[in-house]
């Protein structure tokens, strides 16, 4: 049986669709063994968003060819949508498939006996994708405990610093039978959780039914515990939303909302559709109306005409709003985009050193968040493995919760008593079903 190895450079979207190529490469006979394996075929299922992640694609292809160096390189997703040309140049690859293309990956390969090294890599490419929404050809075997379960695609939204509306095409939803089928797949083979993920999630908008529509759908299927939304744009964060999250039994009291930048000019500059008062008051009514809210963000920081001011505008927002974390991505040039043409560059060191405040200020937040919790006893599903001696598991609203290491709890929901709290999870103990010692937060 030929080995295939599989990874995925960038968002929680691309996890879900390299475990749909995973699913199909067993189909096609492959034994799927883990990065760093020896392996006969290597897929990289790349991003475009940072040069970062254009390295790290080259430094897999290497990596992987040291100790396997026949294996068949094929590599797809937004880099070899949108850096055709740069993938050309990278030694060892056999491969490229734009994302046009990504789903025909499996019978664009050579059959698994007459694998071999290309004198130059096969492409498949085009410059404009599809438009139409649209059905998963295979449901992919989920890598955790919580299911990453692909809505949406595409984005019509320009921000002048990505590529994704190149890399992705137009905004275009799935088949709301085909989500409903796969989730109802998923429980039977008991997940209990399932993480909605999309381009712009928020656009979902298939046979007259909207993103509330299709939760509604999704609570309806019993078994099914947890629903939580992965990152969503501040404009498609409607009140309806917002309050159905208050008042659900299955939709997780968790928001990623991307904020980018706290200046108004710089949220000019990138195309951003929302100003400062906006995201806001935004926030402000999700945590009124959603007490235990987990609130995430990104931040973006070295954007060109970012001034120390501009900066310190988004320390201060950043310090102030109710967030338990948020990421932090320094900016990228990206061939292809509008903020390429844009004056006012950020010395590289300066943009490194606002990146480092910011993330000292997010495990602050970390902390902060884990200590509302000391003293209550929340619900908390396990995941499995075992780190510095603890089994990890995550909360509704995306606490990180760890318990001494026991028996196996990969899966399983307990009530967990938090009695400590740092920049990383909060710690505990399994709490008996009812303790009246305890109060009881439903986050």
């Amino acid at each position: 049986m030929k080995r295939a190895s599989l990874h995925t450079l960038g968002c929680r979207l691309n996890q879900a669709e390299t475990a749909v190529l995973a699913s199909r490469l067993r189909k096609e006979g492959y034994e799927v063994v883990a990065l760093g394996q020896p392996t006969d075929l290597l897929v990289v299922n790349t991003c475009s968003v940072t040069e970062e992640a254009e390295r790290t694609c080259r430094y897999v292809v290497r990596k992987t060819l040291k100790h396997s160096p026949g294996a068949f390189v094929a590599v797809t997703g937004c880099y070899a949508q949108t850096g055709v040309q740069e993938l050309r140049s990278i030694a060892g690859v056999d491969l490229i498939v734009g994302n046009q293309f990504k789903w025909d990956l499996p019978a664009l390969l050579p059959a698994p006996e007459r694998l071999q090294k290309h004198p130059k890599p096969e492409i498949h490419h085009s410059r404009t994708i599809g438009r139409e929404d649209f059905v998963l050809p295979e449901y992919g075997e989920p890598g955790s405990t919580r299911a990453l379960l692909k809505v949406q695609d595409g984005c019509n939204v320009m921000c002048s610093f990505c590529l994704i509306p190149f890399a992705r095409g137009h905004e275009r939803s799935r088949i709301l039978e085909d989500v409903i089928r796969e989730a109802e797949m998923l429980v039977a083979g008991g997940y209990r959780e399932v993480v909605l993920t999309g381009v712009n999630i928020g656009r979902y908008r298939e046979g007259g039914r909207d993103l509330i529509g299709l939760i509604s759908r999704l609570e309806q299927i019993e078994g099914l515990e947890r629903i939580r939304i992965s990152s969503i744009e501040p404009t498609t964060v409607t009140d309806e939303l917002i309050e159905r999250m208050a008042s659900s039994s299955k939709l997780c009291p968790y928001l990623h909302i991307p904020l980018q930048s706290g200046d108004d000019a710089v949220l000019s500059a990138m195309n951003r559709p929302y100003r400062v008062r906006e995201f806001v008051g935004l926030i402000e009514r999700a945590c009124r109306i959603v007490p235990a809210l987990g609130l995430g963000t990104d931040l973006m920081v070295g954007f060109p005409g970012e001034t120390e001011e501009a900066f310190l505008r988004t320390l201060s927002l950043a310090e102030t709003l109710s967030f338990s974390y948020f990421h932090v991505f320094t900016y990228s040039p990206r061939p292809g985009t509008a903020a390429l043409k844009l004056h006012g560059s950020v010395p590289t060191a300066v943009a490194r050193e606002r990146a480092r405040t910011l993330s000292d200020l997010c495990l602050l937040k970390r902390m902060v968040f884990a200590e509302r919790f000391i003293g209550t006893t929340v619900p908390v599903l396990f995941e499995s493995g075992e780190t510095e001696g603890l089994t990890l598991g995550t909360t509704p609203n995306f606490l990180r919760v760890g318990v001494p290491s026991s028996p196996d709890l990969t899966n399983q929901l307990k009530p967990v008593g938090i009695s400590a709290a740092s920049d990383r999870w909060a710690v505990g103990r399994i709490a008996p079903v009812h303790d009246p010692s305890r109060p009881v937060s439903m986050i």
